[in-house]
């Protein structure tokens, strides 16, 4: 019995060294390391071998067998993406805010419950915030935006850009003499994907008050976004009022030349933003009041790059440049066409421009409450038909 007893012990004393053995030397990662798995779930060919591990004591460095692609796939125990909404909104937009909120629960994230971001340059009321959970069960969380993110730099030249947005206000361009419009182009151009509460997500659906949500959106466009590889989704292009950005894209072709290792060199979208290959821009951008796009990429060197350049310009208050060019020009000179995506099932409106799905299909299963005859998408101010021409699926 005894010796039955030593034998069992001794079996299992070499079976655990033997396993120990393994993990120590297999060139193998454990199951659901981010830092060693690349997106495909491939495991890495590339590690030294249990074999010469055991020869060489030394420990083997394990390294991915190829690159890391652009978008991590990382989904929760829900399969959700690492996402969530963002609405710049001020206490006095608390009916526009619920509206908007209330339609994209209904026709989308009561399937779903992603959070909530909203923000704001002071603080949200005690009333907000209520009225606000009361519409939905996802988390939500309500932050104050920096003054540094926020307010005018201390650089800038009071004195001219007082008297450019004079000017502007003269001349009847939309904002151009509102500093808070300002303030908010330059905000959503640099700094909100910098906020504390951003920080922690990959990706965003950036949310307006007053929007309307016209069809049901039974798939997660964020998911979309990940497996599909693609970088900056819209549903909506327009043209830019040319008061607004008078230097910009002067300013841009200088960035180009001093940074040419941030320009992408083929299959980009500079068609979309330029009529002759540069020399000029086109004025289409995406409209940025909806959006939904990669945090990393606005947080990536090239585009950190590109908006601190823009930036020391002064050109958002010198003149009135929105970020939906700024947003438009960088994902159309930095990324592939691919990866830019037109949300054609999504039925969205803004102010008086509507989107409506075009197919009497995505019609139908959406439920939509649109008329396709009455979308903005082939008006004479909108740029679909160049977008259209790039033939981008």
């Amino acid at each position: 019995m005894h010796r039955r007893t030593r034998y069992v012990a001794l079996t299992c004393i070499l079976v655990l060294t033997l396993v120990a053995l393994y993990r120590k030397y297999s060139p193998i990662v454990v199951d659901g390391d981010p830092d060693y798995f690349p997106l495909t779930g491939e495991i890495p060919d590339s590690a030294t071998s249990t074999q010469a591990a055991l020869e060489d004591p030394i420990e083997p460095t394990i390294e991915p067998a190829v690159d890391i692609p652009p978008h991590r796939i990382v989904f929760d125990a829900e399969g959700r993406a690492n996402a969530t909404f963002i609405m710049l909104a001020r206490n006095s937009d608390l009916k526009g805010a619920l509206l908007s909120l209330r339609q994209l629960e209904d026709r989308f994230n009561r399937r779903f419950n992603y959070p909530h971001v909203f923000l704001n340059e002071e603080e949200f009321t005690d009333d907000f915030k209520r009225q606000i959970r009361n519409l939905t069960p996802s988390q939500v969380e309500f932050g104050v935006i920096p003054s540094e993110h926020w307010y005018q730099p201390e650089w800038i030249d009071d004195e001219k850009a007082q008297e450019a947005m004079k000017q502007m206000a003269r001349m009847n361009v939309k904002y151009g003499g509102n500093l808070a419009y300002h303030n908010m182009c330059r905000f959503n151009s640099g700094f909100f994907f910098k906020h504390p509460l951003v920080q922690k997500y990959q990706w965003y659906w950036r949310v307006e008050p007053n929007v309307k949500f016209h069809c049901d959106i039974s798939q997660d466009p964020f998911r979309f976004m990940v497996e599909n590889n693609k970088t900056y989704g819209f549903t909506l292009a327009v043209y830019e009022i040319p008061a607004t950005i008078r230097s910009l894209w002067g300013h841009v072709k200088d960035f180009m030349a001093k940074y040419p290792e941030y320009i992408r060199d083929e299959d980009n979208a500079l068609k979309f933003i330029s009529n002759d290959r540069g020399g000029t821009y086109s004025r289409c951008h995406f409209w940025s009041n909806f959006e939904i796009a990669s945090l990393d990429f606005w947080r990536s060197e090239a585009y950190s790059t590109f908006f601190d350049y823009l930036d020391a310009t002064g050109g958002f208050y010198y003149e009135r440049w929105g970020d939906a060019p700024v947003h438009s020009i960088a994902a159309a000179l930095m990324l592939s066409k691919s990866q830019i995506h037109l949300f054609e099932d999504i039925g969205y409106q803004h102010d008086d421009w509507s989107h409506c799905p075009q197919t009497q299909e995505l019609w139908e299963a959406g439920r939509c409450m649109c008329s396709r005859h009455d979308s903005f998408d082939y008006s004479s101010d909108s740029c679909r038909r160049k977008w259209d021409a790039l033939g981008v699926d």
